[in-house]
């Protein structure tokens, strides 16, 4: 029997709680509301002559007023978007001292009496005003009762819509794209222009439409600062006053044209001044790595070194980090360095300081012979992927690689062909037209680590680079990296928290934690005897903390455990125990073990072939042990289940602390 199918259909306003009625003592008044805003614009329709309605607006009077109001309202819109643009990304991206007060000043005209600004307006640009004199006498201007003053007054009235809407909309675009964009080698002001301002394109268009509909319908400051001459300063609000005396008929009219202005700016604007949605769902990028069937097989990722151009110059790093995090850095060119450590110990701290984006830490710098500490982002040749890739929405998969070519000034078509060729080593070529809304996280993520590496940095830092990608394609991706750092001229730092990239990748490893280094050796040291319990707990390993005794370690979590090397009493030491050497028992066991705790299972899981079991006991701090299946089902282990462990003497390694 075939099952019914239903057909979901979307509600037509938004969520509610399913069951939930609106309370009437809040759907009364919220109706009357309506009412009360909706009855004036009733009042026009029903007054209007529609029969006369082309007659009123085409008569001379009124086109002159409407060429005058369009001219004013354009030239307050370009005067806006000149100072206001600026001012709105000072107010959302600088702290400096009075900027509360700055922000009053902004927001002074929206809700200053019309007729009040335009006296200030008269006090401060007037013949007899503050700077009108000056103004008069240096270059001749004078605003009152010339058209130039409608247009300041417009401006005055007007400007703030543009600032408000685009400085909440900077608020919310993330600096790190901005950030981005510097450590590719672009300028402050190309930043600006080729990221910020795209970026923030909805809510520029949103704050340009709301003054320039403000400053057509400007009426209070421009009678009262620049008058209401024919020709000249009589806008079209200006002309509706005069037409209520001689010829309401008229003054309804044209009130209907300034409404139907107003009312198609608002609708256009579909909710973005109150930041609701647009009503435009963005296409939802998918969650695999690959697109689906219908996208082409990615290219084969090979283990060339995937320079374009290779690097001639040699980049040794030498770095005195001072503030959160205080460590030394000194490697030699083609060094890779892989920083671990737990959330917040300062690896992205770090990688920020280096780039010179944080006030945190602060990096004494040296790239070769060049002291690169006093240079801004964008001239330290120091390129940095972040954790998302942080790459412009904007721009297609190819403009993004070709950005950091194109900022340090090579041709459009050569960029392209270079920013080509790192897509196809990544694997994600075919993907070249796309933009990052249309990509995987994974591919993202392939992307980004190509604009990278095409911008030829002299330090490169990647801040888990590969932890989106799929374990066949982070394989793939990682041989390619690795392959490319081997003739790297420079010095690679990789925040990471896979053990398989700190080991497969890195030459040395960076322990961080709470800002200090508490290790800097090769992988295979930092493997057999790490110093952290955190790095030590990456690589599966237990890892207890304790001070030294006469017979082993007091453990920090509480309890006792024997040890066959002693230390001298006293010292500060990380017991590190493989879960292999581990055994679990259901009753408690004789013989050699001298370390026996009875505990409880309280987890299982699967690593490999083998299962990891998870043992809390009120005499030792947690332990894992690891068993075949087989083991764990003569055991007859589950959650909950009552063991005992043990850990032989001689499987315990003690590293200094």
């Amino acid at each position: 029997m075939r099952r019914p199918r239903i057909r979901a259909t979307a509600p037509a306003v938004g969520p509610r709680t399913p069951g939930a009625r609106t309370p009437a003592a809040l759907a009364v008044p919220a109706l009357l509301a309506v009412a009360f805003l909706l009855m004036p614009l009733l009042g026009i329709l029903a007054r209007t002559e529609w029969s006369q309605i082309g007659t009123h607006l085409t008569s001379p009077d009124v086109t002159q007023a409407l060429s005058l109001s369009l001219l004013v309202s354009c030239w307050a819109l370009g005067l806006s978007l000149l100072l206001g643009v600026p001012l709105a990304w000072l107010l959302a991206r600088v702290r400096f001292p009075g900027k509360a007060l700055v922000r009053s000043l902004v927001l002074l005209p929206m809700v200053l009496p019309p007729t009040v600004g335009g006296v200030a307006l008269l006090l401060g640009f007037g013949r007899r005003g503050l700077l009108g004199p000056w103004l008069e006498n240096t270059f001749g201007i004078v605003l009152p009762f010339h058209t130039s003053g409608a247009v300041v007054a417009a401006t005055f009235v007007a400007m703030p819509f543009l600032v408000i809407s685009l400085e909440g909309t900077l608020a919310g675009l993330r600096p790190r794209y901005e950030e981005t964009a510097a450590s590719l080698g672009a300028s402050p002001l190309r930043v600006f222009c080729t990221v910020t301002l795209p970026m923030v394109a909805p809510g520029l268009a949103a704050g340009a439409a709301l003054t320039w509909a403000r400053a057509l319908g400007e009426f209070g400051a421009t009678i009262t600062f620049a008058g209401n001459l024919p020709g000249t300063t009589q806008t079209l609000p200006l002309q509706v006053y005069l037409l209520l005396q001689d010829s309401p008929e008229a003054a309804t009219s044209v009130s209907l044209l300034l409404l139907g202005i107003a009312m198609t700016v608002l609708i256009c604007l579909r909710g973005r001044w109150t930041g609701a949605a647009a009503g435009r769902a963005g296409r939802a990028a998918p969650d695999a790595d690959d697109t689906g069937p219908a996208a082409p097989p990615p290219a084969p990722v090979t283990g060339q070194p995937a320079a374009p151009v290779p690097h001639q110059e040699r980049w040794p790093l030498r770095a005195e980090v001072t503030g959160f995090n205080q460590l030394t850095l000194d490697a030699e060119p083609g060094t890779t360095l892989a920083v671990v450590g737990p959330n917040g110990a300062g690896k992205t701290t770090l990688l920020r300081a280096l780039l010179g984006l944080t006030p945190r830490s602060r990096a004494v710098l040296r790239l070769g012979d060049t002291d690169v500490t006093p240079l801004p982002p964008h001239r330290r040749g120091v390129a940095w992927v972040p954790q998302d890739g942080a790459l412009f929405p904007h721009l297609t998969a190819l403009a993004n690689t070709a950005y950091g070519l194109r900022a340090h000034g090579t041709a459009r078509a050569e960029a392209r062909r270079t920013a080509q060729q790192w897509l196809d080593r990544l694997g994600v070529g075919h993907l070249a037209h796309r933009r990052p809304a249309q990509l995987s996280g994974g591919q993202a993520q392939r992307v980004a680590l190509a604009r990278a590496l095409a911008a030829r940095p002299r330090l490169l830092l990647l801040d888990e680079p590969l932890a989106a990608l799929d374990q066949t394609t982070r394989a793939h991706v990682r041989h390619t990296l690795r392959g490319h750092l081997a003739d790297f001229g420079g010095v690679c730092l990789i925040v990471t928290h896979d053990p398989v990239e700190a080991v497969s990748l890195a030459d040395r490893v960076l322990v961080l934690d709470g800002g200090h280094l508490l290790q800097d050796a090769p992988p295979a040291e930092v493997t057999r005897h790490p110093r952290s319990p955190w790095v030590a707990r990456m690589l599966g390993r237990n890892a207890w903390p304790g001070t030294a005794t006469d017979d082993g370690l007091a453990l920090d979590g509480g309890g006792r455990l024997v040890v066959a090397d002693l230390l001298p009493d006293g010292a500060r030491a990380l017991a590190v125990i493989a879960p292999e050497a581990v055994s679990v028992h259901l009753d408690k066991p004789a013989g050699s073990p001298r370390n026996v705790w009875p505990g409880t299972v309280r987890e299982i899981t699967s690593a490999g072939s083998r299962l990891r079991v998870l043992v809390t006991s009120p005499g030792a701090p947690d332990l894992v042990a690891e068993i075949t299946p087989s083991a764990a089902l003569e055991l007859g282990l589950a959650d909950g289940v009552p063991v005992w462990t043990s850990v032989k003497a001689t499987e315990v390694s003690l590293v200094t602390l």
